[in-house]
């Protein structure tokens, strides 16, 4: 029996420790920065400068082939209050969001402010936390999140402390335009949180962003 239970240990060990290779050499640097290119990634985004000594994060990015002024529309849209995130709704809502799924213009809601507030679940859930706060709002070019805390950091004349997700148009070509995904934010303080943040939400955050990417290549393209 000790025997038995030491060869499982071993080989429990051997396939741990393999699949940290595959992981960490291949997988991981391939979701983190899927669909961008190298001057992509270490190019400076809009709202970059809203942290103080963030890391770069993650960067996303597709190639949509319409101009800047058919994807904005969509990006101001997103939202629990407004379209949803253009993602797997379904699993969103196993966890309470109550996310819509609107796909089409709607003419009424209009374009966001600096300062509003974008809801990622219905505010009667999470105590009204599931949100963020519209930092920077350039129409055409780009959109980007804040946390609350850093919100009223930046209002005070401070850096943001905790994090931003933002998106950025770039147009490459006549009709075509890269839309950029980014997140970023401060190093995880303890352990558990690094480990929460490699296995769970790192990858989590990539299947949902990516889908929201394409869905919105798909209703640009279409409405083009």
């Amino acid at each position: 029996m000790r025997n038995r239970f030491r060869r499982f240990l071993i080989a429990a060990a051997v396939l741990l420790a393999a699949f940290n290779i595959v992981y960490f050499s291949a997988l991981r640097s391939w979701h983190m920065r899927w669909g961008a290119t190298d001057s992509e990634v270490n190019a400076p985004l809009p709202g970059d400068d809203l942290l103080a000594g963030a890391q770069a994060g993650v960067t996303h990015a597709v190639t949509i082939n319409a101009p800047p002024d058919k994807i904005w529309p969509w990006l101001m849209q997103i939202g629990q209050d407004r379209g949803g995130f253009y993602s797997y709704t379904p699993l969103e809502n196993l966890i309470g969001c109550e996310m819509p799924k609107v796909e089409r213009i709607v003419p009424q809601w209009l374009p966001r402010r600096v300062g509003e507030t974008v809801w990622f679940a219905t505010p009667r859930h999470y105590h009204g936390t599931a949100k963020m706060i519209a930092g920077v709002v350039r129409p055409d070019r780009a959109f980007v999140m804040v946390t609350p805390a850093d919100w009223e950091r930046l209002q005070a004349g401070l850096r943001g402390q905790e994090g931003t997700w933002g998106f950025t148009l770039q147009p490459v070509a006549a009709g075509q335009t890269r839309l950029i995904a980014r997140g970023r934010g401060l190093p995880a303080k303890t352990f558990g949180t690094r480990m929460a943040n490699l296995f769970f939400w790192e990858p989590a955050h990539f299947v949902m962003e990516r889908k929201m990417l394409l869905t919105i290549k798909r209703l640009a393209e279409n409405n083009s």
